[in-house]
Formats: structure tokens, sequence, C-alpha cells
């Protein structure tokens, strides 16, 4: 709440109030708070944990208005800027090296940082609850802009949009539905794939489709089946909507290690 950017930035200043205030919250769309628990099926440094199964709660929340306000203010700059319009208008870019890409670089971090924290606040009050300690926090961003290296030794931008880091040692979780695992996994360094693998599932349907398509008692059905108990949460956040994550694992042997798998038994989401 006090950093530097807030006094820097005057587009942040006002921003700040709604940033406070909804620090600690996991926000509404596909955002989640999941208790279940993991299974381990062998010891890996990268994730600490002997083999067998442990209590867990699994997360899925960003940085809140904070960080869609400052996507809509500068993605309107760099459109201004360009003079794009129609489809290519949502290609518009800033140049790193001037005073508005400067900017969106800081306020994007940021926004990062603010998210990280927001998992961290949330993740506390619930050991505290529990009256847990956490054995393993594991965590990773997606939907973010990181400035890596080649192995040329050019440094290059990757936008990991419904992307995760998957590189050498990277450690990570690929979650599936609200009935089905999560993956834990460790990324295998895959160049053709920037270092990179999928952040979930992935959608099959858009959310209008999924609520002309699906109801809600097909979906307490089929969640009763699976053992889950949804608390909140809409039709258009059905697991019917999305796409295998068996399948979807599948097709990305070559990208990431399986280090072990959550299971969602209660899901809470707005």
């Amino acid at each position: 709440l006090e950093r530097k950017e807030f006094q820097e930035i005057k587009f942040l200043k006002s921003l700040h109030k709604k940033f406070a205030n909804q620090l600690g919250t996991s926000g509404h769309g596909n955002h989640f708070v999941d208790v279940g628990y993991v299974k381990i099926q062998e010891f890996s440094e990268r994730v600490g944990l002997q083999p067998g199964e442990y209590f867990a709660v699994l997360s899925h929340s960003g940085s809140r208005n904070f960080g869609s306000e400052v996507c809509k203010h500068y993605t309107r700059i760099a459109k201004d800027k360009l003079e794009l319009s129609g489809e290519a208008a949502r290609l518009a870019w800033l140049e790193l090296d001037s005073e508005e890409g400067q900017e969106y670089w800081a306020a994007m971090n940021l926004a990062g940082d603010y998210s990280h924290a927001n998992h961290r606040i949330i993740h506390r009050r619930l050991a505290k609850a529990f009256g847990e300690k956490p054995l393993a926090i594991i965590e990773n961003h997606h939907n973010f802009a990181w400035k890596e290296t080649l192995d040329t030794g050019e440094e290059i931008i990757i936008h990991r949009k419904g992307a995760t880091p998957a590189g050498i040692g990277d450690v990570g979780i690929i979650p599936g539905t609200m009935a089905s695992p999560a993956f834990i996994v460790t990324g295998k360094g895959n160049e053709d794939a920037l270092n990179s693998a999928s952040h979930g599932a992935g959608r099959l349907m858009s959310r209008n489709v999924a609520k002309q398509t699906f109801t809600e008692s097909q979906m307490k059905k089929y969640l009763s089946e699976q053992g889950v108990e949804l608390l909140g949460g809409g039709i258009d956040e059905s697991p019917f909507a999305y796409k295998n994550i068996h399948e979807v694992m599948k097709h990305q042997k070559d990208l990431v290690e399986v280090l072990g798998e959550f299971y969602p038994r209660i899901v809470r989401m707005e």
C-alpha cells in the first residue's frame, strides 16, 4: 500500500482506495477457493512432501479491479497512440522505452505483486481458521508478461495469456474444474513452447453459451456424484463448460512433469 508507484504514477493514485479495500478478496468470474486434499505420488525436493495424502486449499484469484483498470487504461493509451481500429486495435502496444510503456510495466508488476499478496492473505486467514500451519505453499503467475533471456542471449518479453511458466525448476499448478483434479507440476523447459504450459483446462464454450446449454439441476447432480459441495458459483462455471483436464495434461507431457494432484471437495465461488 505504500509502494512508490502510487506517488510516481498519477493514474494509480485514483485506484489506491479500492486497491486497499479489495486486498485479501477472491473476486468473481472463474476465481475460487477450494478445500480438498493433495495426493503426492513420490517425493520431490521441489515440493518437499513425502508420498501420501494431505489436507489442502487451492485458490485462484488475481489483482482484482486494480489490474483490470490498469489494463483498460494503458490499452486505451496504446490504441490512441497507434490510431488502430477494429480487430487490429486489440494488438495495440507500447514501446518499453516510452514514458507510457515504462508506466505500464511498473503498474503491471505492481498488479502482479498485489495478486501475490492477495493469495498469501487468503491462505493465511484460512490456515488460521483451520488451526493449521502450511507444510508447503505453491504459487504461480499467469496472464502476465515476463522479461526473459533466450539461449542466444537476446532479452525478450514473453506474454503468457492463458499460460503459465514451465521452465526447468518452475513449480506450478494447472487446475481442472470444480469437479476434477488440479495438477501440481514442474516445468521441463521446452524452448519450442517458450518454457510455458497451460494454466488450466480451458473453456469448451463461452459463459453465455454455457448458461443457455446447461441447467443448475444438471450441475448440482453431477457435483453430488463427484462428492463436491459448491458454495456460490453459477452455471457459466459448470464443469461441462470446460475441457477434460486429463486430455489437456496428456497433450503437454513434453512441457511439464506431474508431481501431485489436488482433489476438490468444497468449492467456494462468487
